[in-house]
């Protein structure tokens, strides 16, 4: 081959690994300057060079688009209203663009629904396209649709279109039914910690800055799942009303009662909405014992037999639910049903046994440590040998009041004023002072437990 030409060819070989390098180098770099203002949050000065990155070098890291969305919601928070609608269609532009280079690091769920939330937020689009993108998020990856203000939009959407005549009123119920039950999943994690939490706490062992966090942020999530359940609940409103359930089941019982799926769901909701005096309740529960006898049938059969009066009948159908039941939350509903039977037949201990039970399988249920609580402090005067001790039981009484506000934030209100009348019957600073020997007291009887003497 020529000289001239092998020097001319090793000689653009050369050069091009040269401007390839210095490309690299000024992607490295650039990316470098523009990461470090991102990290201490100094955006106006990583606007710049973050943008040329993503431009130039949109395949360099992931990073360029996680504090991409960083910057802009920034940006967003504090824009004016005119402002917004343009900065939400850049996070959506700009979410799209990670997808495209980066879908193995980015979340579907969590994608999909930040852009139907900014597309509903500044009325982006119509009430379908926002509608679909939470769909994609919930349907293709339920696991990480997470937020509570994105569960709720998803399910207004929903009941709106249902309003406009563009979705089926079963399609509500259904989608009802999915998110309230992943509601209750993530409720009852972040009470499981809250619980777990407060214990360790409560037993004078102090909590690491870490667990510390991890408790205020698990009772601010909850209380936020709290408040969007409620929101749910109040949206499909009198949807799910016994005079809308009635006649929608009794026009599909005819072509549904085998369908196994259906006549669960119905039976399930008009038990939920209080609808089991109607001859449909019964006919739904005789159908769902014919094809799958289950934990459910044996739950409602036990229901029939309350309202008949047989209790010895219907706590045999509660046992036998309580066995055959596997999902967690249903569990926990059959025994606090238990719990609520032996507490109307007086056995209080064996009611707080099937409330703890209850706790054990759902922890976010408040309303067991309320019950458990008022049968402490009922029991003041024949559980304590004197006294102080009699009145020492409200101490208890309060610890399990105030447990049910932690767990359960709906009920903190509620669980705050049965816990500061608890308190004032409690002995006072001053019979704590004369009593300096006292540090616990045993409370006999049915409670059979101990409680310590709060410090002056």
């Amino acid at each position: 081959m020529n000289t001239k030409i092998i020097l001319t060819i090793a000689t653009g070989l050369v050069l091009g690994t040269v401007n390839i390098s210095a490309q690299a180098i000024d992607c490295r770099t650039t990316a470098s300057v523009a990461y470090e203002h991102a990290k201490v949050k100094n955006y106006d000065a990583a606007e710049e060079p973050l943008w040329k990155v993503r431009k130039e070098c949109p395949t360099y890291s992931v990073a360029t688009f996680q504090f991409g969305q960083k910057l802009l919601t920034a940006k967003y928070k504090k824009a004016a209203a005119t402002d917004k609608v343009a900065l939400a269609k850049e996070k959506i532009t700009l979410w799209k663009e990670r997808y495209q280079y980066f879908a193995a690091k980015t979340k579907i769920g969590d994608m999909h629904s930040d852009i139907g939330q900014l597309m509903y937020d500044n009325k982006i689009g119509t009430t379908e396209s926002q509608f679909a993108e939470f769909d994609k998020a919930y349907t293709q990856d339920k696991a990480n649709f997470k937020r509570p203000k994105k569960l709720y939009t998803y399910f207004s959407l929903l009941v709106d279109l249902h309003g406009s005549g563009k979705k089926e009123l079963q399609s509500v119920f259904d989608m009802y039914d999915d998110i309230t039950e992943k509601i209750e999943d993530e409720e009852s994690r972040l009470a499981k910690i809250i619980a777990t939490l407060s214990e360790k706490e409560e037993a004078g062992t102090a909590l690491s800055s870490k667990e510390k966090k991890k408790l205020k942020n698990a009772g601010i999530n909850l209380t936020a799942f709290s408040k969007v359940k409620a929101g749910i609940n109040q949206k499909l409103g009198e949807l799910a009303d016994c005079k809308n359930l009635i006649p929608l089941y009794n026009g599909q019982f005819a072509s549904k009662s085998s369908d196994i799926n259906w006549v669960k769901s119905a039976s399930r909701r008009m038990y939920a909405k209080e609808c089991t005096d109607d001859p449909l309740f019964f006919k739904l529960v005789e159908s769902q014992h014919k094809l799958e006898p289950s934990a459910k049938t044996a739950y409602y059969l036990g229901i029939l037999a309350l309202k008949d009066k047989k209790t010895t009948t219907a706590l045999k159908y509660f046992n036998q639910s309580a066995e055959l039941e596997t999902k967690s939350s249903d569990k926990a509903k059959v025994y606090f049903k238990i719990g609520e039977v032996m507490k109307k037949q007086g056995s209080k201990g064996k009611a707080r046994t099937y409330y703890k039970k209850a706790l054990s399988y759902k922890p976010s249920m408040g309303v067991c440590y309320l019950r458990i609580a008022t049968m402490i402090a009922g029991s003041a005067n024949n559980c304590g040998a004197d006294v102080f001790s009699k009145r020492a039981v409200y101490w208890l009484a309060e610890n399990y009041a105030r447990k049910a506000g932690k767990v359960d934030p709906s009920l903190k209100s509620t669980a705050n004023k049965y816990a500061a009348n608890y308190r004032a019957k409690a002995p006072t600073k001053t019979d704590i002072f004369n009593n300096p020997g006292i540090k616990s007291v045993s409370v006999g009887c049915w409670i059979g437990e101990t409680v310590k003497v709060p410090k002056l």
